[in-house]
């Protein structure tokens, strides 16, 4: 009996030491080291400073182009014909408690729109996509005929999505992309690439003499903060450019800082909520094509005043009311200042967390998120007015404090997500330690990301503020 008891217990002790060198293996602290003295930071500044010094700004007479391409896909066709947009079956990507299933119909059309610019030999292509984002491996896609086809590099490439939560699916490959976006379907990016390359070349292949304005409005109404509510701020702010083609058709392209999650997940058909309202709203009255790029989503929430389509008819068009009543105010010139920049940003571990204090370690949440170890950052300048694209949901609240220091030197800038990359929700530093989906499950890098996202931000807007 004893010899037994022996036995057992080094088996116990033989066992608690192998779960603790998997322990030791898997987890350790969560990464606090201040940003500014890591390495990533190091390379992504170095590299900032040797763009800045070879950017240049373009100034002269505007051109401009408008592309559109149907994102809408057949479902219930016969086989997949990716090109074609047909498909046996497709899920909506945007809420995990779909659970993968596929959509029933289409409510309203999705679509890429795509706005053109170009200024002496400097040119460059703003695109919303109807999506919930644009995910690296589509942009990819993209971008390599883009550069194939027009000899179009990724910085003159702008992109961001209205993300709807009821767009198209199966792009995402892994445990977490599929929880969203349903089952994986190689085809489904094929489709999504090419939507993005057709509105692109149209755009280009419409580029004719415009002038261009811009101006912004509060929208206080519709927006809220749903990470801490009345303990937050939001940022209320709508941005718009006006492009209008001598003798020809008006673009209006708008950003707005509301999460596009009106429609819930109980909606299985194809829609693009409240910003596809909007677009259709503003094309009804101009006759040109509307754009919509998501603002800073992260943590605002929409208050459209009613639920389902009732709520996201009423919301978009109002935003466009209230745009619309002030178009004819907007001062338009043919002569502008067009500068773009795109860079390459180094990231620091991948920090998911178990508890509070206790991470994945960075290998292992590899294994989890097919995250990369750069993403990218991107700003254009027209006019007078600096647009900088985000790979996240990127905080309102950190938009809102950029906007302010912008505004009080008299500056302008807006601030879009999804710029065909992703690397999750990047909300305020204050929120980290807070449980809940956006500061625990979404927050992939760490508590220093907004920090470090935000100075890359300012920077990049002030440099092409100041060309």
């Amino acid at each position: 009996m004893k010899k037994w008891i022996r036995i057992s217990l080094r088996l116990l002790v033989a066992l608690a030491l192998l779960v603790a060198v998997l322990l030791a293996l898997c987890l350790n602290g969560v990464d606090y080291r201040p940003y500014f003295r890591e390495p990533y930071y190091k390379e992504t500044a170095a590299r900032l400073t040797r763009l800045a010094a070879t950017n240049s700004i373009a100034r002269g007479e505007l051109s401009a182009g408008f592309g559109r391409a149907l994102l809408t896909p057949t479902i219930n066709a016969p086989q997949d014909d990716p090109l074609a947009g047909k498909f046996r079956a497709l899920p909506l990507a945007g809420y995990g408690n779909r659970h993968g299933h596929p959509a029933t119909g289409v409510h309203d059309d999705l679509y890429v729109k795509a706005v053109a610019f170009r200024v002496g030999n400097r040119l460059g292509v703003m695109v919303g996509a109807d999506a919930l984002i644009v995910p690296p491996e589509v942009t990819e896609i993209a971008v390599a005929r883009l550069r194939q086809e027009l000899g179009l590099s990724r910085e003159q490439i702008y992109l961001s999505a209205t993300h709807s939560h009821c767009s198209i699916g199966g792009w995402g490959e892994g445990i977490v992309a599929e929880g969203f976006s349903g089952k994986f379907q190689p085809g489904s990016r094929t489709w999504y690439a090419d939507r993005i390359v057709a509105s692109i070349r149209d755009a280009v292949a419409d580029l004719k003499p415009a002038s261009f304005g811009h101006g912004r409005f509060n929208a206080p109404e519709f927006v809220r903060n749903r990470l801490v509510g009345d303990l937050g701020k939001v940022d209320p702010e709508f941005s718009y450019l006006v492009v209008k083609q001598n003798g020809g058709r008006t673009a209006i392209l708008g950003s707005y800082s509301a999460h596009a999650t009106v429609l819930s997940g109980n909606m299985m058909d194809f829609s693009a909520d409240y910003p596809g309202c909007w677009q259709r709203s503003i094309e009804e009255a101009t006759g040109g094509p509307a754009v919509f790029l998501a603002g800073e989503v992260g943590s605002h929430a929409p208050s459209p005043g009613d639920s389902g389509f009732n709520g996201a008819d009423k919301m978009g068009k109002a935003l466009a009311q209230k745009l619309l009543a002030q178009l004819p105010r907007i001062p338009l010139t043919n002569s502008i200042s067009f500068a773009v920049l795109g860079l390459d940003v180094a990231l620091p571990p991948l920090n998911v967390r178990l508890t509070d204090g206790v991470r994945l370690r960075p290998w292992i949440a590899a294994k989890l998120l097919p995250v990369r170890e750069h993403s990218f950052v991107q700003g254009f300048r027209l006019g007078d007015s600096v647009w900088v694209s985000t790979p996240c949901d990127f905080s309102g609240e950190l938009g809102l404090r950029i906007k302010e220091t912008f505004r009080s030197k008299g500056q302008t800038i807006a601030i879009t997500s999804f710029n065909g990359d992703y690397i999750g929700y990047v909300v305020c530093s204050r929120y980290y330690h807070m449980d809940g989906y956006e500061p625990r499950l979404m927050s992939f890098f760490g508590p220093n990301v907004p920090d470090y996202l935000e100075e890359l931000v300012r920077t990049i807007g002030t440099g092409l503020a100041m060309q």
